[in-house]
Formats: C-alpha cells, structure tokens, sequence
C-alpha cells in the first residue's frame, strides 16, 4: 500500500460550508481537504451530517455559504439505487452510464467503454449478472452494480455513501480491495461509512459532531 504524503495534491477543498434544512443546521463551518491517492473516510454518528457533507462534496447539494473546488471527474455512489425498479435496464445497462462522461448520454459505445464496463464488472465479481435484470439482484449485488458504474466513470474523484453496509464478509472486502486499487491509481476515493474494516483501511479520516468535523 502506498502512503499518501504531504505532496499529493489536493483533489477536492470545502472552505467555510454551512448548510440548513428549514432552520437545522446540518453542517456549520466544516473545512475539508482531500488528498489525491488517499481514501478518506467520513465517519460520526447518525445526524452528524455525513451524508450532506458528501452531497456538497459531489456537487449534489449547494451549500448556503461556503467555497468548493473540486478538480476532474467526479463518480458518486449512493448507497441506495435511484433507479426506478419497473425501469427495464439490465446491470450491464447500468454500468455503461459511467461511461457517458466520454461519450455523452445514448451515444453508441465504443471499444473503449466496452472494456471499460467489462472490466468494471469482472472487478467487483458481477460478469456474470450482465444480462440479468437490475431490479431482479439483492440489495448487495444492486450495491455492487452502482459501484461498477462508479469504476466505469474513471472518476479522479469516487464518492460512495455506506459502500459495505448490509454486505456479507465477502462481499465487503472485494468492495475494500476496489477502493484500494482506486486510491492506489491516484484517484482521490471518499467514503461515508461506519465499518470499523473500511475506517481502519483510510489513510485520513474526516469525523464529524452536530455538524462540525471533530
């Protein structure tokens, strides 16, 4: 494994963000810097804000204040689908939206993206569900497809929300070992979670209280 050092330039930088729901404060002065190579885990208790905090990270949620820059692509895995389960795409349909950053929406793929999604499948042991109707998986297969799309992307930027929660054992390090290998290509790889494996994997670790980093 690779330490990130000092010198990896910075990927994404949150200055001063604030943000509110109807009069809640969910975050309140959080400064965040994200280090290229390095996976950095957001972790604290229900409420704190993590979610909300990746949100603005990925360009999701707009900030009342604050400044965010972020440099490259951007792939952002939500830990539950928002795909319409009556929607007839198949997981390979799925994947290949990751490609769209390169291609731009229904363009015809190319032998690029084609090794890009075969890939992207076969790294995280779902080649063989290709074909298979998404809303026919379970919950972690489901789970495993929205990351695959996210490796499709080659994102210099991987957000994921819960990436192992309700995964089994296996399941759960095939997903640590991707994360790995992102960060160890040089992408900046940023995960909420509350998986003691996941935080023990991170080189920095953002915590957060009532809104704050910790």
């Amino acid at each position: 494994m690779r330490l990130p050092t000092q010198a990896d330039p910075t990927a994404a930088r949150l200055t001063s963000i604030h943000v509110s729901f109807e009069g809640r404060v969910a975050l309140s002065a959080v400064d965040v810097d994200v280090r290229a190579g390095a996976l950095t885990v957001i972790t604290g208790p229900n409420g704190a804000g993590k979610s909300t905090l990746l949100e603005v990270l990925a360009g999701t949620r707009v900030p009342a204040s604050g400044t965010r820059s972020v440099s490259g692509a951007i792939a952002f895995v939500p830990q539950r689908a928002a795909i319409p389960m009556r929607l007839p795409v198949t997981v390979n349909d799925v994947v290949s939206v990751g490609t769209w950053g390169r291609l731009g929406p229904w363009r015809p793929m190319d032998s690029t993206a084609r090794a890009l999604v075969k890939d992207s499948l076969e790294r995280l042991d779902i080649h063989a569900l290709a074909r298979h109707p998404f809303a026919s998986l379970s919950g972690g297969q489901q789970q495993r497809t929205l990351l695959a799309q996210g490796l499709a992307r080659k994102a210099d930027l991987l957000l994921l929300d819960e990436p192992t929660t309700g995964l089994d054992a296996a399941s759960s390090l095939r997903i640590r070992a991707v994360l790995r290998e992102e960060a160890e290509r040089g992408a900046a790889v940023v995960c909420v979670s509350h998986d003691p494996a996941v935080i023990g994997d991170a080189e920095d670790t953002i915590r957060l209280a009532d809104g704050r980093v910790a």
